[in-house]
């Protein structure tokens, strides 16, 4: 039987946390970089041990002004603090609530820059396999982030997006340009079954892109985010698709 993952990113003051979490197979707590903080990271970690919900950690730029969607520039150093500081935090307080951090998913700009650029990933990646060689990293699907988690050797699970168009390269398009967030409910739910049993997805130009990806990103953040979310599920059950997190790819060839 076919099964994918659904994710959504927590803990970011949306609102929408609880019933997400309802949904949801995954979820991908913000660590105090662009959001969240030890009382949110707490709250949601305990309602995934509750409801049988697999935890990861959502690290990125430390810019709550600008929510982590804005590129920072600085010493490379510096900002691996910034996400082994997100990293130590999320991980001191999992261990605490007793829940075990199966993965690693990083947030806006920081994402946006590692599946661009494979030097700026193979650093970010290495200092998170340093922390904890067996955590997993949830990757944009024919990103450089994915040949930067195989270059390190950390486990991988490859990531779609229900609700963000896709360029002919299979990059997420800009948020600065129209279109770049899907809003229409029915052209969601058609990329996430499309996806799910046929491994494919459509880019703004036409270009029918091939995905591996077994986890689908339901963004918390737009109007509306709770009942699409449920009804992805919905359809992906009604066809049959089991709801249930991914398993990681490990031990994988450096080359595609």
């Amino acid at each position: 039987m076919t099964s994918i993952d659904l994710n959504a990113d927590l803990g970011e003051g949306m609102g929408t946390d609880d019933d997400l979490l309802a949904i949801v197979s995954s979820a991908s707590i913000a660590c105090g970089g662009h959001a969240g903080d030890a009382a949110t990271i707490r709250r949601i970690l305990k309602i995934c041990k509750a409801r049988g919900v697999r935890a990861g950690a959502h690290p990125g730029y430390s810019d709550p002004k600008r929510f982590g969607r804005f590129r920072l520039v600085m010493p490379l150093e510096q900002l691996l603090g910034q996400i082994r500081s997100q990293l130590f935090l999320v991980r001191h307080i999992a261990d605490e609530v007793d829940v075990p951090l199966s993965y690693v998913k990083l947030h806006g700009a920081l994402a946006n820059q590692t599946a661009e650029e494979l030097a700026f990933a193979v650093g970010i990646f290495a200092s998170i396999q340093a922390m904890d060689p067996k955590i997993a990293v949830l990757a944009l699907d024919n990103s450089q982030q994915v040949r930067a988690a195989k270059a390190v050797g950390l486990p991988l699970i490859r990531e779609a997006y229900a609700d963000r168009a896709y360029t002919a390269e299979g990059l997420l398009v800009s948020r600065t340009e129209t279109g770049a967030v899907i809003h229409d409910p029915e052209a969601v739910i058609e990329r996430c079954l499309r996806l799910a049993k046929t491994g494919e997805i459509v880019a703004v130009d036409g270009t029918v892109l091939k995905s591996s990806a077994r986890s689908i990103c339901l963004h918390g953040d737009t109007p509306g985010a709770v009942d699409l979310a449920r009804e992805v599920r919905d359809a992906l059950e009604g066809e049959g698709i089991t709801i249930a997190p991914a398993e990681p790819e490990e031990d994988l060839p450096w080359d595609l």
